[in-house]
């Protein structure tokens, strides 16, 4: 089926109200608009939907959030999993409360309890309210960090981590076979609230939630001694962050918290910073003017649904810098690590976990504690499948695992990525250097000099629309038709097809098979231990180039990352 017969479609469809119907005739004047919202159905990916909201096929609507959740529905059904019941979450985006309003109603009209928060929530409390309740499913309405015009439903199962193979397959499937509207089963509000099938989640278990984030103290005492000293300020971006990142910092004992007013409140616009990525260094401009006001020790900023967090600190040179997410993790496994093997409870089977593109000082740090650290693809849901894993054989004590985008997790109690407990550690970590007459700044410099010097840098292209699609497929196939032979002077010494499942040396011929997923990954390990690790963005229009170097200062380091950089560019113009 081509755009236009999609178009017609909805055009002709009775179940599409006449508003949507009014925006669609609009719409039949731009061709390109036309195509971009018509040329697929919004795919129901392994992480659930995302997209930019508006009328078609292609777009986030009532519609299209419907049919997915249709499909989860019957898939819960398939499973005989109904009476456990589904929890739903949703943040401070564009149609984030009618979306989860919606679902929950499609879930009602199919028997299955849906159980909503009352007003938005962070992610990570939607995965622990999933365990809490014992249910069997759990959907959060967000797009995480992407512009205001996108929304997106990622979907949970019981284990409280994002739904990974084969699951995800089955529930796509399931979301695939529903082919009209006509087939989702929406129940109105009040008759779901009558037969006890809508519910909202009790405040308690916001308690529940937060007693677990304060357990991750590494030390308590050191919270008490600094919590008057140590000068923080917060911003939640507009986010789900306000509330429950400023309660664990005041009931972990922080007392000294300033909020960044203009971001205090939800803006699903996004008003003063529009991409409200922490990420980018832009949305901490007005964070920045409140820290030189207070002379505030550490800034953190958390995304809309407060699932990653950002950190800045006061350099050698008393200026405010933003930290990479790898460097906000190489510390925290640092401080996690060393607090607990001086108070005797770092376990003899622990375990750290992180993606293949997060820094490799992580590796080196593992090993001066003599902690095993397991590598994951790119992606929270495969870190906490992994926790399911060793909670299921008893092989590993968790301890701490973290990705490069800006997201960690600290205990179990979720099973992902939690920028409310994240911003209390990095908190507690600036009280523990600042009690030493250091700064977290500091501390990075430390490690360095302790670990060697290892730099990160991501080249990300974006390519927005079926066009920007078609070019993301034809340079990663470009990629693996003709493998590099070198990066930035440095030989390619393996080069990792994840999609294939082949590892090749090549300078011997030595080919083995990849003990991790499928995925649409490519990496290239080089002589003088650099890599490059090129993939699509799961959550944004974007191609992703991932570069980590190990060099004899933070000079040598970042020149060998600008080499590289120049050869990706000089290899993609090419394509």
């Amino acid at each position: 089926m081509d755009y236009k017969e999609r178009y017609a479609q909805w055009l002709a469809d009775p179940k599409i109200d006449a508003a949507t119907k009014d925006a669609l005739r609009e719409m039949a004047a731009d061709e390109k608009e036309l195509k971009e919202c018509f040329y697929q159905d919004l795919e129901f990916g392994t992480g659930g939907l995302r997209g930019i909201i508006g009328a078609g096929s292609n777009r986030l609507n009532r519609y299209t959030v419907g049919r997915a959740t249709q499909g989860l529905a019957n898939y819960i059904l398939q499973q005989g999993t109904q009476a456990k019941g589904v929890a739903i979450a949703y943040d401070s985006r564009h149609m984030s409360p009618e979306f989860a309003q919606i679902a929950g109603l499609v879930l009602a009209g199919n028997g299955i309890c849906a159980y909503v928060y009352p007003s938005l929530r962070p992610t990570p409390m939607l995965s622990f309210a999933v365990r809490e309740l014992g249910c069997t499913a759990g959907i959060v309405i967000t797009a995480s960090h992407n512009p205001p015009e996108y929304n997106g439903y990622k979907v949970y199962w019981a284990d409280g981590a994002q739904v990974v193979a084969p699951r995800d397959q089955d529930i796509i499937a399931q979301v695939n076979a529903v082919e009209n509207f006509g087939a989702i089963r929406e129940m109105e509000l009040e008759e779901a609230k009558a037969q006890g099938l809508f519910r909202y989640i009790d405040e308690k278990v916001d308690d529940a939630f937060i007693d677990n984030v304060l357990q991750q103290r590494q030390s308590p005492k050191l919270i008490e001694e600094m919590g008057n000293e140590l000068k923080i300020v917060y911003t939640p971006l507009h986010g789900s962050g306000n509330i429950p990142v400023r309660r664990a910092l005041k009931e972990a004992g922080f007392r000294q918290v300033f909020v960044v007013p203009e971001q205090e409140l939800p803006d699903p616009q996004f008003t003063t910073v529009g991409y409200p990525n922490p990420e980018d260094p832009k949305v901490f401009v007005l964070a920045q003017k409140l820290a030189e006001k207070t002379g505030a020790d550490i800034i953190v900023g958390t995304d809309p649904d407060c699932d990653r967090v950002g950190a800045v600190v006061r350099n050698d040179k008393g200026e405010y810098v933003v930290l990479t997410g790898n460097m906000v993790g190489a510390l925290l496994t640092e401080y996690i690590l060393s607090q607990k093997k001086a108070n005797g409870t770092l376990p003899a089977n622990g375990v750290v976990i992180k993606t293949i593109v997060t820094t490799e000082i992580i590796r080196a740090i593992c090993q001066a504690y003599g902690v095993e650290l397991k590598e994951v693809l790119t992606g929270f849901k495969f870190i906490g499948e992994q926790m399911k894993h060793f909670e299921e054989t008893k092989s590993h004590t968790y301890i701490f695992g973290f990705e490069e985008s800006y997201g960690c997790l600290a205990g179990t109690y979720a099973r992902d990525k939690d920028a409310v407990v994240a911003s209390m550690l990095i908190c507690e970590m600036a009280a523990y250097y600042k009690k030493q007459g250091m700064t977290a700044y500091d501390g990075l410099m430390q490690l360095y000099e302790k670990y060697g010097y290892y730099r990160e840098g991501v080249k990300a292209l974006t390519l927005k629309g079926l066009d920007g699609v078609e070019k993301i497929r034809s340079i990663m196939a470009a990629f693996r038709m003709q493998t590099p032979t070198a990066f930035g002077g440095a030989d390619v010494v393996w080069a990792k097809d994840y999609q294939s499942g082949i590892f090749q040396n090549m300078k011997t011929g030595e080919q083995v098979k990849s003990p991790l997923p499928k995925s649409d990954v490519v990496y290239y390990q080089l002589a003088d231990g650099s890599w490059i690790c090129v993939r699509p963005s799961g959550t944004e229009p974007k191609l992703k180039f991932y570069i980590g170097v190990k060099g004899e200062s933070m000079a040598d380091a970042q020149q060998k990352i600008d080499a590289i950089e120049q050869d990706i560019d000089a290899k993609v113009a090419q394509v």
